[in-house]
């Protein structure tokens, strides 16, 4: 790295070093900063919320990517052309006039430093159209407009001159384009006229030969076939005249008849054939408006200086953001403002997610952004026609209602609201509260769905014998034959399976009189002590691999599945993570009445066991005292 008397600072965000770009000065170093410091490398064109056709600019090579030394080449090449950088900070939204370099002798246009000269002489002239001073400032929405004002200036100055080259009025167009389609086949025809005055036996082999008719024979022809646009026009002779309304090859001969009504006729008055001097007076009278047409100005070419000085207002207002968006991801982890891939925010399960990326192909890109170790909520966006996808960080609350086909809004950055529906979910924790309650949560669960397994096997086995009954009886009574007595009781097929119930029951309830037993042995401060204990238990093996994935969170592959090229650590810890998720609150200053008309009755039962406890700690206590 090379040496430098440039004075550094940096702050500590996301658990790594960024650098502070506040000044020019800091701006024009940043070539000596070791780029292992920097926090990327490259990022994409597409897909990141900043001006396109600002980083059309930066993107010197027009490979969709902005790296490092373009944004360096950028930075140069603004301070060449300004007479001081410290505009580049001032979040100006254009260049000053008077503040463009214009000391240059000579000017190059593939020369960065004597552009200027140029760009000064564009300025001066749109200012005067605008009614500015050196002391105002040309806006970049003024500078880029001044481009679409020297297109239509040019083209209009084009169409003016067109006037005089339309020998045929409206009709020219489409005769030069008949004339320039059919020229290489005419121009064909004729010298192979010429030669067979030149030889006599050419005659006969420059027409169509025997064996590439014999080939077109078993073959279904139409006008179309290649093989017989590949005849020549017509009939080759020394002569060297083209019959225009007969003899004519089928798969020319409709615009032969097109160019003998639209263009021979109106040029050279009505004939019948056409000959070499012929077809060379037809381009003689279109030549001008061939000229003419090669003239037309590009519609993607800038002016002569207008270009750089949409450019140099481009970089004065823009370089800053990007480099801090860039270099350091300041405006995402200071919380100032959204970095540029932060494309908006999305609405679902109560929750509002500000870290939202642009997404191609979800498939592709949960394969490298799973290894964040963050949850992703891969979603379908759709406004009107226009469809879009987009990965979403839940970074706080839970994931139990996070699920495929569930809807929710997303506002992107201009505030346009599209309608969003879950596609993928990259299942990752959320939060240690979620880790905390997810064993009670599962245990739930479980046996929530074993109850209902027992209660579905029950009804269907109770159907069943019901259904089995019925028909019997019914088949019983058709035939006319009594129903059999019900077998006996069997005591003693069943009193292995009650004394088995019975040993269970009895192991329950001395497991419940042990530890009830133990519990009132325990003084009463003791108990709440044991209670949190037991659930740290059950809870601190989950909490613990929660925190450490949590922890571990790191932005990078979540960009870099992109097209970014992440060079630094990114982490997401856990109060930065909860930040970049909004829980749904009610506001500070609101009423909030508890009367719910559709409230589900309470139960008798859990006051009578809380008034059975209490009895219980009563006469325990009575009886031990403390």
């Amino acid at each position: 790295m090379a040496d430098t008397s440039h004075q550094w600072r940096f702050f500590r965000a996301g658990g790594f070093d960024q650098v502070q770009l506040d000044t020019a000065a800091d701006l024009l170093a940043l070539g000596q900063l070791d780029q292992k410091l920097w926090v990327a490398l490259s990022c994409p064109v597409q897909g990141i919320e900043f001006d396109a056709r600002s980083l059309q600019f930066i993107d010197a090579d027009n490979d969709g990517h902005v790296r490092a030394p373009e944004l360096l080449a950028a930075i140069q090449w603004a301070n060449s052309c300004l007479t001081n950088p410290d505009v580049l900070v001032q979040k100006y939204d254009g260049v000053p006039l008077s503040l463009i370099r214009d000391d240059q002798d000579d000017y190059n246009k593939d020369d960065a430093a004597g552009a200027a000269k140029s760009i000064k002489a564009a300025a001066l002239v749109l200012a005067k159209e605008l009614g500015k001073t050196e002391a105002d400032v040309l806006t970049v929405a003024e500078t880029s407009a001044a481009q679409a004002n020297h297109t239509e200036r040019e083209l209009a100055a084009w169409e003016a001159a067109g006037v005089d080259a339309l020998p045929l009025g409206e009709a020219t167009q489409a005769a030069h384009a008949l004339v320039t389609e059919l020229d290489a086949k005419v121009q064909d025809f004729f010298t192979r006229c010429q030669l067979a005055a030149f030889d006599v036996r050419a005659g006969g082999l420059l027409n169509a030969s025997q064996d590439a008719l014999k080939a077109l024979a078993p073959s279904s022809l139409a006008t179309s076939t290649e093989a017989i646009s590949a005849l020549p026009l017509s009939h080759i002779t020394a002569k060297a005249i083209l019959p225009l309304t007969g003899g004519i090859n089928p798969a020319w001969a409709a615009r032969i008849a097109a160019l003998h009504d639209t263009v021979i006729t109106p040029l050279l008055g009505a004939q019948d054939t056409l000959t070499g001097a012929d077809w060379q007076t037809i381009q003689t009278k279109l030549a001008a408006y061939t000229t003419w047409l090669a003239a037309k100005p590009d519609a993607a070419a800038e002016g002569d200086g207008l270009r750089d000085l949409e450019k140099l207002a481009r970089y004065v207002r823009d370089l800053q953001t990007l480099a801090n968006n860039f270099v350091a991801f300041r405006d995402f982890y200071t919380r100032q403002g959204k970095g540029t891939f932060q494309i908006g925010t999305l609405y679902l399960d109560g929750r509002s997610c500000e870290l939202c990326v642009s997404v191609n192909d979800a498939a592709k890109h949960a394969a490298l952004a799973g290894l964040s170790r963050v949850c992703l909520v891969y979603c379908d966006c759709v406004r009107g026609a226009d469809k879009r996808s987009i990965a979403a960080a839940f970074t706080a609350g839970d994931s139990d209602q996070l699920m495929v086909g569930r809807n929710g809004v997303f506002y992107d950055r201009p505030g346009l609201d599209w309608d969003a529906t879950i596609t993928k979910i990259i299942d990752q924790p959320i939060s240690l509260s979620q880790a905390f309650w997810s064993p009670y949560k599962q245990v739930s669960r479980l046996v929530g769905a074993q109850l209902q397994k027992m209660a579905a096997s029950r009804a269907a086995t109770s159907t069943g014998k019901l259904y089995q009954t019925a028909t019997g009886a019914l088949q019983k009574a058709a035939v006319g034959a009594p129903a059999a007595p019900p077998a006996p009781f069997d005591v003693g097929k069943f009193a292995g399976i009650f004394a088995a119930i019975g040993l269970a029951l009895g192991a329950i309830g001395t497991m419940g009189v042990s530890v009830v037993g133990g519990l009132f042995l325990l003084a009463w401060w003791q108990l709440p002590l044991v209670v949190v204990g037991l659930m740290l238990i059950i809870s601190l093996p989950a909490v613990m691999l929660a925190w450490f994935k949590l922890r571990s969170r790191n932005l990078g592959p979540i960009l870099d599945a992109n097209g970014w090229a992440i060079n630094a650590r990114a982490r997401i810890n856990i109060p930065f993570g909860t930040s970049l998720t909004q829980v749904a609150q009610l506001p500070a200053n609101a009423q909030r009445s508890l009367s719910d008309p559709y409230a589900e009755k309470s139960s008798s039962w859990p006051a009578l066991l809380l008034i059975l406890v209490a009895a219980a700690a009563v006469v325990w206590f009575l009886r031990f005292g403390v």
